[in-house]
């Protein structure tokens, strides 16, 4: 069977299916009832199966033209998007785009790439909201979020943006009052902040032995527990004591000499990471598609999501 003669076939078996019979799908197609038998039966005798099973009034699908249906709306759905991408050069991209984002996160990270975003697309627009709480994208209506800790979710595609590399970090002020740890057995003697996720779970502090071992570090007597990582940032630069944090909040201020970071190379970092996410789709919407790509583009130029773990010694209390 030639492409052409396949692809009719492959149109008139799902219209058929659709419409509920010959006639029906005829009609819908502009070609006859009979050319629509004939395009399904030359179909199954090229396949080797037989997709439906007919009678005069109903048509019903076999196990394998199930099958076969799914895999085929694919194939033209396939279709449709290479249209759309030619159509979008001509068409301006126009809609409206939800968001989840954490509050952190979007703050310092999405915020400052959307006045870009609907530049390029001045049609577009954007609602975003900021809740740290763990949403279901598909139930509560979002197109894409903005997730970061370790992230599992077969049922949606997770688009990496990058590691969430996790440092200790303290003002030079509390530093010069308190002592700079050289173990962690010495952060004992400090004034420890620590997380709290809204679930109730306190953030851990790993280190490594030299043998490669994790050991936690026990938080029950911190001075100071905050559920917002950014609070946790602003507490270690006011002086409040040592806090466990990410990279890219700690970035600007390691840079500005506020904070100094602590116990390099024996604090683990952790293996958390920072994803986009939208559901799986056979084909996704060009609001949402122009959306991901440019944020993407974006995320991989912030230079705070990409800084990497050796740089960190240059920031370290000596």
């Amino acid at each position: 069977m030639e492409i052409s003669q396949r692809v009719r076939a492959i149109l008139s078996f799902v219209e058929a299916v659709d419409a509920g019979s010959f006639a029906a799908a005829s009609r819908a197609l502009g070609i006859s009832a009979a050319a629509v038998s004939k395009n399904v039966a030359g179909l199954e005798q090229a396949l080797g199966v037989r997709l439906m099973n007919r009678t005069t009034r109903t048509l019903s699908l076999t196990d394998e033209g199930a099958l076969f249906l799914k895999q085929a709306r694919i194939a033209l759905e396939a279709l449709d998007a290479a249209v759309d991408v030619l159509a979008e050069q001509r068409v301006e991209t126009r809609g409206h785009v939800r968001i989840s984002t954490s509050a952190a996160f979007g703050r310092d990270h999405l915020m400052p790439v959307l006045p870009g975003l609907q530049t390029r697309y001045p049609a577009l627009s954007v609602e975003v909201d900021f809740d740290d709480r763990v949403i279901d994208l598909v139930r509560d209506g979002y197109d894409l979020a903005l997730r970061g800790g370790h992230v599992a979710d077969s049922a949606l595609v997770a688009r990496p943006i990058c590691q969430l590399n996790m440092v200790l970090v303290a003002s030079p002020e509390y530093l010069a009052r308190s002592g700079i740890p050289e173990t962690p057995m010495d952060l004992a003697a400090h004034r420890l902040i620590a997380r709290r996720f809204l679930a109730g779970r306190v953030s851990p502090w790993n280190f490594r032995r030299a043998d490669g071992s994790l050991i936690t570090q026990d938080l029950e007597h911190a001075v100071l527990t905050l559920s917002a990582p950014e609070a946790l940032t602003q507490s270690a630069v006011l002086g409040m004591g040592i806090a466990q944090v990410g990279v890219h909040h700690a970035w600007s201020y390691l840079q500005s000499g506020q904070l100094k970071t602590l116990l390099v190379g024996q604090h683990d970092p952790g293996h958390y990471e920072m994803v986009l996410q939208y559901p799986h789709r056979a084909l996704m919407a060009p609001r949402v598609r122009v959306t991901v790509d440019y944020l993407l583009a974006a995320f991989a130029a912030d230079e705070a999501l990409h800084v990497p773990l050796a740089a960190l010694d240059e920031y370290a209390a000596r």
